[in-house]
This record gives C-alpha cells, sequence and structure tokens, in this order.
C-alpha cells in the first residue's frame, strides 16, 4: 500500500464514499482539515471512559477497539475499527465519553478537532449527512453484534466476524487478492470480542481450518470458501448499508 492510500484525506474519503456519494468540492474540503498525526503502541488507550475529548479520531493504520469494562475488569470488545474508520464520531455531540477506545495493534492515527469538523459541516451540509450516515451504520454494526454475541453459537460468531471484516477491508481497499485479510488480533482479544474464552477460540478457528473453509498464517487469514464461510457464520452484508455501484 503506498503512502497516498494510507494518507489521512485518502481514507476518510473512501469509507465516506464506501456508502455515501462526495461531490468533488466535498472532497477537496475534506483534503483541507488540519489533522494532527500520532503513532501508537498495541494497548495504549485513545480515549477512556468519562473523558471530554475536544477531537475525533481518524483510524489510519492498524487495527482500534471499543471496549467497556464490568466492575470486575473483565473486558467486552463492542466494535472494532479499521482504517478510514473514526471510532469516537460521537463525541461531537456526546460530551462525555461511555465508553473506551484503545489500540488494538500498533496504529497511526489522525486526530480532527471537533471546531474544524463542525465548521466543515456548517460550510458543506452533506458532509453532516455522511457523518451522520457513519454514526448510523456504526449503530446497525452493533445491532448485528448484539445478535451475533446473543443467538448465535461460537463457530458461527467467528465465521460471521470473519466474513464482517473481509468486507469491510474490502470497502476501502485493504484486502489482498480478494480473499486474504490481516487479522491483528490475539486469541484473547477474539475472545473479548465474541464472548468466548481463549481456549475456545483456537478451537473454534481449529473447526474452521478442519471443515476448509480459512487458512491462517500468524495473523494473516485467507477465505478458502467464501460461500460456505457465509453461510456458517448467516452473514448478510445488509447491515453494513455498503453503496451498490453496479
Amino acid at each position: 500500500m503506498n503512502a497516498e492510500a494510507h494518507s489521512p484525506d485518502t481514507l476518510m474519503i473512501r469509507k465516506l464514499e464506501s456508502n455515501f456519494p462526495l461531490s468533488d468540492e466535498e472532497k477537496q474540503a475534506l483534503k483541507g482539515l488540519p489533522v494532527q498525526i500520532t503513532h501508537l503502541k498495541a494497548d495504549q488507550h485513545i480515549v477512556r471512559t468519562g473523558d471530554r475529548p475536544h477531537h475525533c479520531c481518524l483510524v489510519l493504520e492498524g487495527f482500534t477497539c471499543l471496549f467497556k469494562l464490568s466492575y470486575e475488569g473483565r473486558r467486552q470488545i463492542m466494535a472494532l475499527h479499521i482504517p478510514g474508520d473514526m471510532p469516537d464520531l460521537q463525541s461531537l455531540h456526546l460530551e462525555y465519553m461511555d465508553s473506551s477506545i484503545a489500540a488494538i495493534s500498533p496504529c497511526t492515527v489522525g486526530f480532527i478537532q471537533h471546531e474544524d469538523l463542525r465548521n466543515i459541516c456548517e460550510r458543506y451540509p452533506r458532509l453532516t449527512a455522511a457523518f451522520w450516515r457513519e454514526t448510523l451504520v456504526d449503530a446497525s454494526i452493533f445491532r448485528e453484534w448484539l445478535l451475533n454475541i446473543g443467538r448465535r453459537d461460537a463457530y458461527s460468531r467467528m465465521a460471521h466476524l470473519l466474513c464482517e471484516l473481509l468486507i469491510r477491508l474490502e470497502a476501502v481497499g485493504l484486502v489482498k487478492d480478494s480473499n486474504t485479510l490481516l487479522m491483528p488480533l490475539t486469541h484473547e482479544e477474539l475472545a473479548d470480542t465474541i464472548g468466548i474464552t481463549a481456549v475456545h477460540v483456537s478451537r473454534t478457528m481449529q473447526a474452521l481450518r478442519t471443515q476448509g473453509l480459512v487458512e491462517t498464517k500468524k495473523s494473516q487469514i485467507t477465505i478458502l470458501d467464501w460461500a460456505r464461510l457465509q453461510e456458517a457464520g448467516e452473514f448478510d452484508p445488509l447491515y453494513l448499508h455498503l453503496r451498490d455501484d453496479s
């Protein structure tokens, strides 16, 4: 991936255009947004529950997660964010963060001040709609995750998660050879994501390999049988609300 593909404006535009058409003028305005680039280590917090951020975060490289902790300190990962995502866009309108966001892998992120985002939305009302749509899609994904954790077994949960990540990464041009994706999550992080134990994650991944659905190599996962993986995960990409330009 070249440097331009990882640039803040390119990723933001590509992500917004995956479900909302932008004009050339709107794209140019987004390219003019001031962005503060920051490099994060794995597990480093971006925002914590109770924070009052004055900027939004744009993921440029790596994965981040949104999570909450129980009183006993047990973590539930409630969303995964990939390059192009703005995981705390809701902070534009909610004064306090009600969940935490942290890097899962080493990450590069860009911080955009709320004031700059509000100004561009005032000048270009359709960008307000584009950002609003992003938060609506996030809510749609959250509802699907709730169904996934609450009503599917571990095998289906894992298959569904892999299907989702492949489609989302493909939408922003970050999938190798149409069926290979990077999965920088440890088994413990996957366990916190789909609500099972790390041991169960190992068994579930082994079952997917044995069935000939996936092949794994370190943090790289290759989908060997897309149709059967979709069937195993009861996966229908409708909830991602991606544009169909066919």
